[in-house]
């Protein structure tokens, strides 16, 4: 059987860019809301080394994988894929500072999600007012 280091350097470098681009993000939202790798390894029932293979980009994902990930940290799988909330189809261009900023907000705890969500009602009844 092929080590992770055979199976990466197999990988074309758009593969091997992918696959670190989407362990990164993967990474950062485990680590947002609080989730070990151990953690996540017992809720997908893989090892967590296998984890942290994906967190760098060593293995590739499966597609069933992908789909249980995106469960576990409560994105979609567009999300983790592109790295973005699904923008319009044809819009090209950086994301607005508001797209920006929600993004962040997308990677805080879910007790800090819930603060600023909070925080946006209040404001959002004053103008309303």
């Amino acid at each position: 059987m092929p080590s992770a280091l055979q199976r990466m350097s197999a990988m074309t470098p758009e593969d091997k860019d992918f696959y670190t681009d989407l362990g990164l993000r993967i990474a950062q939202a485990r680590k947002a809301q609080n989730i070990t790798q151990q953690q996540m390894a017992t809720l997908l029932g893989i090892s967590q080394q296998t984890v942290a293979h994906y967190e760098v980009g060593r293995l590739r994902i499966s597609v069933a994988t992908l789909r249980q990930l995106a469960e576990v940290l409560n994105f979609s799988v567009d999300e983790l894929v592109y790295g973005m909330a699904t923008k319009e189809k044809g819009r090209r261009g950086p994301d607005s500072r508001l797209q920006q900023q929600i993004e962040k907000v997308r990677l805080l705890p879910r007790t800090k999600q819930q603060f600023v969500m909070d925080m946006l009602d209040t404001v959002i009844q004053q103008t309303a007012t």
